[in-house]
């Protein structure tokens, strides 16, 4: 068989339909510019293209979280070879798609309608009826419009003769979506020419689809308020969510964000309540509401379902669709589409057997060598199982489960999935590799409007036989290759007017709480990276520190980051050795107050407010996610390196974060409640310091080094030098870091910030209550009166018993004032009451 290039080459397999090469060998037509174009890049280009992808993938965040980890996940793969289906192909793919949409909308209707389907015993009742995903409380429910359901995926793969065959479907809440259309952007930005120049369908005219369709939903009226409902930043496909939420400007919310109230859903936000019209969910039924369905879920809406049956607001897609995922419809397909259309379907289901049927499962159980197993219950983290994989005794076990509950398993002919050119980066060259397309239709007008392309996923090895994104898939751009050149489209002409005049109407409330804990981290961690640095400086310095200098700064380090008992007076081998113990308040993300523990929280905010962080932020994240991954290796024992040399770029891809969101936030809600979150932190880490450091009486020399380091610690060290030529005094240091308004870090400025900040958030509420101060507010003042009020020169004065009393005593109620000043901000602002639940807990156990 001839290879593609001498360059990069390529062998289909045998008995296999591949892609882009016939049984003869030769190269299909609407292959041949593409493989040409790659083979003109070379194994060194074509890798190239593929490392550019992964970076842009890495810097927009793309990742497919594992199920059950909720620490761990994966970057998106992009395979840089596209999957490529001509026109006249597509045609009858997307004829058969909009067909089968019809036709399972037909069932969903008739299934919580007037169930003809199992009156007539074309579907048997126990299929339907014992499934956990028929919802009874749903019958009798619909969304506006023809169509009850309005988004559908299918999976599809080909058979040995190349004729697409269906082997899933997806109702419930399909993904991927989000996920083609990120790869179809990384793709027009590494091969943009390629793309071009291949008349490529483009997505867009889908998503217009599904904005127009969620609009059109509806009930209320007017401009309507359309959210994504998401379970949050653990769920598998939450960059898709946070991405679709961005891209067709959506709001995106979890359960908590919403409540029930007189009837219809409100969005809580911290501007009040906002009336919900639409809800597109990505929540599993079940989990949607714990007053009617499953009382221990609490990623729901409590009372949702009541205000569906009052028909003031739309769920897409409508609840109780997820029994349309049981693979062993399949089976009963064709006698469905006779019964509702009368005719055969254009895209069939693959052989289906389910074992609930008595001569299906004898025929399973003689045939388990060779078959593929999904449960008719689909479950997060449960896999199909291919028994052509399995030794003898796995096959006995597999028999030993099936036997136990047989109508809860359905068996598929294992109809291996065609295969596809796919990089192999570690050997240079092409290599087959199995593959499955995903599908997409959206409701419109009175039919449906199919994705021109898809989700393909490429299996992560050739041996792989279930192609599946939790087993490790990688997945491909689907090019539809055009006969013409293609219509330009955006989502432009779907724009519709504002809500309203204020860009912060429609944050929740759970977003400003994550962003205000997101500037806290981020400065808790900055602060003590800084002392840290400051501390690994002075202790490897040349001149060795004198030891009331070197416990002042140790202990310091623990008053600082809160990790006791750390160098307390009483832990001489601690101090002896401090490097052990600095290394572990930088690395250990177990212990409080380290920096590594500040860093991951300051992480998972930004994870739940992704939608509001800009792409060069989430770039700048990217960066501190491996700066952090490397810090152990930059700072493992015995290394030649300085341990503040590892920490420099901590600082810096953090001061690039504050930054940043000086530079690209709106100053909104979201904005400003980062701010004072930065602030009040700044103000409470400054104090912590100033306490530690200059408090405690020194000897002249070693107190001038001890107000070097704070000094340092506050980046105000030229500052000092240029403006007063002398070495460092207190009562000069305290005006600096305490009372100068011109100094970004000085306790005067963080409260003026944060005076200025609540004052707007006061003055934009109920205006007849602006003239009265809030509590917070209260306690801001009187922090400001202490410090405007307060003589540098008698804070530096020792008192009769030689001690700094007035200096400890003015830090000592500031950092209350501010701490209750924190704790006002959080229960004025923040402060969520829990959700109703069910007196009495519905869910039946789980079956094996």
């Amino acid at each position: 068989m001839p290879d593609v290039d001498p360059k990069i080459q390529y062998q289909p397999w045998e008995g296999r339909f591949d892609e882009a090469c016939q049984k003869s060998g030769e190269i299909r037509p609407h292959w041949e510019y593409v493989l040409n174009a790659l083979t003109q890049l070379g194994p060194a280009g074509l890798l190239d293209r593929q490392q550019k992808a992964q970076r842009i993938l890495r810097d927009d965040g793309a990742n497919y979280n594992q199920v059950g980890e909720k620490s761990k996940s994966r970057e998106w793969q992009l395979d840089p070879v596209p999957m490529l289906i001509d026109s006249e192909d597509w045609s009858r793919i997307e004829s058969g798609l909009s067909e089968r949409a019809e036709l399972f909308d037909l069932i969903l209707r008739d299934l919580y309608g007037p169930q003809e389907l199992i009156r007539n015993r074309i579907l048997p009742p126990e299929l339907i009826l014992s499934h956990s995903s028929f919802l009874r409380v749903c019958h009798g429910l619909s969304v506006p419009g023809e169509q009850q359901l309005i988004l559908h995926a299918v999976d599809m793969v080909r058979g040995p003769d190349g004729t697409i065959q269906v082997v899933a479907d997806r109702t419930q809440a399909p993904s991927g979506a989000g996920y083609a259309l990120e790869n179809r952007l990384v793709m027009s930005r590494i091969l943009p020419s390629l793309i071009r120049d291949s008349q490529a369908h483009r997505l867009a005219l889908f998503f217009q689809a599904l904005r127009r369709k969620l609009n059109n939903l509806s009930p209320n009226g007017g401009t309507p308020r359309v959210v994504i409902l998401t379970p949050g930043a653990y769920s598998e496909t939450y960059f898709e969510h946070t991405y679709l939420a961005n891209y067709l400007g959506y709001s995106l919310v979890q359960g908590g964000d919403l409540t029930v109230r007189d009837g219809y859903v409100w969005l809580k936000s911290l501007d009040g309540l906002h009336r919900v019209d639409v809800i597109l969910r990505r929540v599993d039924d079940t989990w949607c509401d714990p007053v009617e369905l499953r009382g221990d879920s609490h990623l729901g809406v409590p009372g949702l379902l009541e205000v569906v049956r009052a028909g003031n607001v739309a769920v897409a897609n409508p609840l109780g669709s997820g029994v349309l995922e049981n693979p062993a419809l399949h089976k009963y397909m064709p006698q469905v589409s006779h019964f509702f259309l009368g005719r055969e379907l254009s895209l069939p289901s693959v052989h289906t057997w389910w074992l609930g049927d008595p001569d299906d499962r004898k025929y399973v159980f003689a045939n388990l060598d060779n078959l593929i197993i999904k449960s008719t219950h689909r479950r997060a983290g449960e896999h199909s199982i291919y028994t052509g994989d399995l030794n003898d005794e796995q096959r006995s076990q597999v028999r030993a489960k099936l036997a136990r509950n047989p109508e809860r398993w359905a068996a598929q002919i294992a109809n291996l999935p065609s295969t596809a050119p796919a990089w192999n980066r570690n050997k240079s060259n092409l290599q087959p590799r199995p593959t499955v397309i995903r599908g997409f239709a959206v409701a419109d007008d009175s039919s449906y409007t199919v994705m021109s392309g898809g989700l393909t996923r490429v299996a992560s090895s050739s041996k792989q036989t279930v192609v599946s994104n939790q087993l490790g898939a990688s997945s491909k751009d689907t090019w539809v290759l055009a006969s013409e050149p293609q219509r330009y489209t955006t989502l432009r002409d779907q724009q519709t007017t504002s809500l309203t005049g204020e860009l912060s109407s429609d944050l929740p409330s759970r977003v400003v709480e994550n962003l205000f804990w997101m500037g806290r981290y981020s400065e808790r961690a900055e602060s003590s990276t800084r002392l840290l640095r400051t501390t690994f400086m002075q202790l490897s310095a040349v001149n060795s520190l004198p030891e009331g200098v070197r416990r002042q700064l140790l202990w310091s380090v623990t008053a600082v980051t809160g990790s006791y008992p750390g160098f307390n007076s009483e832990n001489k081998e601690t101090v002896a050795d401090p490097e052990p113990e600095l290394l572990a308040i930088i690395l250990d993300s177990k212990r409080f107050g380290s920096v590594s523990s500040n860093l991951h929280a300051m992480l998972n905010c930004t994870e739940e407010a992704r939608e509001m962080l800009s792409g060069d932020t989430h770039r700048v994240l990217s960066d501190l996610r491996d700066t952090l991954d490397d810090l152990p290796q930059q700072l493992r024992p015995g290394s030649l390196s300085a341990p503040e040399e590892a920490l420099d770029p901590l600082i810096t891809s953090l001061l690039a974060l504050s930054g940043l969101t000086q530079e690209s936030m709106i100053r909104g809600f979201g904005w400003r409640f980062l701010e004072m979150g930065r602030r009040l932190e700044r103000t409470l880490q400054s104090i912590l310091l100033l306490r530690a450091l200059l408090v405690p009486v020194l000897s002249e020399d070693e107190e001038e080094q001890v107000l070097e380091a704070s000094l340092m610690c506050g980046e105000v060290l030229v500052t000092y030098r240029r403006r007063y030529r002398s070495q460092p005094e207190l009562r000069n240091t305290l005006i600096l870091l305490l009372l100068d308004r011109t100094n970004p870090r000085s306790l005067q400025y963080q409260l003026d910030q944060l005076t200025q900040h609540l004052s707007e958030l006061q003055d934009a509420g109920d205006s007849t209550s602006s003239s009265i101060l809030s509590e917070e507010r209260r306690r801001l003042l009187e922090a400001r009166t202490l410090l405007r009020l307060c003589r540098p020169e008698q804070l530096a004065e020792l008192d009769k018993d030689g001690q700094r009393s007035a200096l400890d005593q003015l830090l000592g109620k500031l950092f209350t004032l501010m701490n209750d000043t924190a704790t006002l901000i959080a229960g004025h602002y923040f402060e969520h009451k829990s959700n109703p639940q069910q007196l009495v807990n519905t869910r039946w156990s789980d079956y094996e």
